[in-house]
């Protein structure tokens, strides 16, 4: 009996004020205009040369690298050791290698980048440190994330180990 009341009421506040069937024009109508303006040859010729101009000085700050690997295997370590590896990076553009940063995917992980910029047809190492941790056992797979100035920005090293306990 409750419930047939409550919706009763429920129906009854609803229907005076949730749904009224008023005219849009009771309402205000709504008018849209859309205007859309050509551009000229010529704008489309300047933005054409700014892009081509900016494709340039990013080429101008821009360098290629070369890896001599981009995996380290260590194959089956034993945990809570420390293993040093590097990787030597070679700048095989035309302008200064400049390696930004190095990001590890792991705790268990360090690299150290080169502090100064590499020189045309120079190398550099990073170095880097894999120290798995009492119970990180079996196939590990950790990345090394590269960010220099060059195109991509970014390059991905691998580190693989098969753990074992101590």
């Amino acid at each position: 009996m409750k419930r047939t009341v409550i919706f009763t009421a429920i129906s009854l506040i609803y229907g005076l004020t949730g749904c009224s069937n008023n005219n849009s024009s009771e309402k205000g109508d709504v008018e849209s205009t859309i205007s859309a303006t050509e551009n000229s040859e010529e704008e489309i010729q300047q933005s054409l040369d700014e892009i081509e101009k900016e494709e340039k000085a990013l080429q101008a700050r821009t360098t290629t690298l070369k890896f001599d690997k981009t995996t380290v295997d260590f194959g089956k370590i034993k945990e809570d050791t420390e293993n040093k590896a590097s990787y030597v990076v070679t700048n095989t553009g035309k302008v200064p290698l400049i390696i930004e940063k190095v990001d590890v995917s792991c705790g268990c992980t360090t690299a150290k980048k080169p502090e100064k910029p590499i020189p045309p047809g120079g190398s550099d190492k990073i170095e880097m440190v894999f120290h798995p941790k009492v119970g990180q056992l079996d196939q590990q797979n950790k990345t090394i994330t590269v960010t220099a100035n060059t195109q991509p920005k970014t390059t991905e090293l691998q580190i693989k180990a098969f753990v074992v306990k101590k």
